[in-house]
């Protein structure tokens, strides 16, 4: 081999030169190239679409600040390949750029000169959470794959969901949020034929506007101030698999108008080149939103929605899932009581009925962490309700169905004003704590919006 501008060229295999990287591209499965050091040389487009990083901001890089697998915690198995073993496969977890966490296969194996010296190493890295996800569901009973519920609304999800991963059709999932729309998108990628593929979350509110078009269609060198070098998009690094488009609703209206184009061609074209590129992926798309509302206030674009809606998941709010709070509560007590070695035996009848009347603005995902905000802080038999964040015993809070955001009852008068100041100051405070100081997840949590929080904590002098 000889590197030439960079790009590595095999010679004498073929009847002319071939690039290595456009032979290892095409193999479905995360690879690296590393040095003696452990530091990384080369990686396919596999691996970053399962690690989230791109080639150049990795080379050099020593393997374990990338894939972050809890392997390397223990011992890196390379260096037992340095005291004689040819290869090693092993089950582990991985933590990818956008702190998800995800089971995989790994295989290290030594490359060696002609020789027989080891000059470096190979990583080959396989995604399983689709074999996770069947396994899981064989085990928890009310559930599939990471979905848990017995409700007649949830069990005819469950019924429907195999027959919509068989298709490529897209898929529109819309809730309230904490309703589990990620779960869902990522079960229908499991099930699908595209499992083995990638699977690329990008959520549409998370990131600039000036950023996102890059982000989703990649671009050329020197299409803006920056752009260095080339850069795969997401669509790109996702061929074969499946997008996961979240928060569909808030995609700036000039990149629906590409996404649309992509929807009906299959082609992107990366910032700075009039060469389009084939993609194959499924699209499916999540929003909180109403999106007929929006399109009727002229904000998402209506030829889009029919794009998208071809097959419509709606998940209804936990308040009107028979059974499935009580379901979920257990589920979580179990899993943190587990995770976090106590030796609690359940909860109270007082706290039970508090956590059963309850409505969840924030839906399972609040659930789940009231659960593991009572667990933390329980050093008794039971979980009563004095171990439950403030604002489920000070205040009521009830759901406006027309508007699905949050309504306090009953709303304070000019006497009351004192007192609900101090209420509304712990539910924030609870709120903070339980989201470890993340004001968007506490947002979440309250069931409000970002500007509405900040603006709270701003009234309320919290940061200070």
């Amino acid at each position: 081999m000889n590197i030439i501008h960079s790009s590595i060229i095999i010679t004498k295999l073929f009847n002319s030169q071939v690039l290595f990287p456009s032979i290892i591209d095409e193999i479905p499965m995360g690879i690296l190239v590393l040095n003696l050091n452990r530091e990384i040389m080369l990686m396919n487009s596999a691996m970053e679409a399962l690690t989230g990083f791109v080639q150049h901001e990795v080379f050099r890089v020593p393997c374990a600040y990338i894939v972050r697998c809890n392997i390397c915690l223990e011992k890196c198995p390379f260096l037992s390949i340095k005291e004689g073993f040819s290869s090693i496969c092993l089950e582990g977890d991985i933590i990818n750029k956008e702190r998800q966490k995800f089971p995989v296969r790994l295989t290290f194996a030594p490359i060696r000169n002609i020789n027989g010296k080891g000059v470096g190493f190979i990583e080959c890295i396989e995604d399983i959470r689709a074999f996770k996800a069947l396994e899981s569901n064989t085990v928890e009973p009310y559930s599939f794959g990471h979905i848990i519920g017995r409700s007649p609304q949830m069990e005819r999800l469950f019924k429907i969901l195999p027959s919509i991963a068989e298709s490529d059709s897209s898929v529109l999932i819309t809730g309230e949020t904490g309703t589990g729309k990620d779960f869902i998108a990522e079960t229908i990628h499991n099930l699908s034929q595209r499992a083995k593929e990638p699977f690329i979350k990008i959520n549409c509110g998370a990131l600039p506007e000036t950023l996102l078009e890059s982000e989703l269609f990649g671009h050329n060198k020197g299409a803006f101030t920056g752009a260095f070098e080339n850069k795969p998009g997401r669509f790109k690094l996702a061929h074969n698999g499946t997008i996961y488009l979240t928060e569909i609703g808030d995609l700036p209206i000039n990149l629906q108008v590409k996404l649309l184009t992509f929807l009906d061609d299959k082609i992107i074209y990366p910032l700075g080149s009039t060469k389009g590129l084939p993609v194959n992926v499924r699209i499916i798309a999540a929003t909180h939103r109403n999106l007929e509302q929006m399109v009727r206030d002229d904000k998402f674009r209506e030829d889009l929605l029919f794009r998208l809606n071809v097959v419509r998941l709606h998940l209804f709010p936990l308040r009107n899932r028979e059974g499935d709070t009580r379901l979920l509560m257990d589920h979580f007590f179990n899993s943190y009581t587990k995770q976090f070695k106590k030796t609690i035996k359940g909860f109270s009848d007082k706290a039970s009925k508090i956590l059963l009347n309850y409505e969840y603005p924030g839906n399972i995902r609040e659930l789940k962490n009231i659960i593991e905000y009572a667990i933390n802080i329980c050093h008794d038999n039971h979980i009563e309700a004095e171990h439950l964040p403030a604002y489920l015993t000070e205040n009521r809070i009830k759901i406006d169905e027309k508007k699905q955001t949050p309504l306090v009852i009953p709303s304070p008068t000019n006497n009351e004003t004192l007192e609900w100041s101090s209420i509304e100051h712990k539910m924030i405070i609870d709120a903070l704590l339980k989201a470890r100081g993340r004001k968007n997840k506490a947002a979440e949590i309250l069931g409000w919006g970002r500007s509405t929080l900040w603006r709270k904590i701003k009234y309320y002098g919290i940061n200070s």
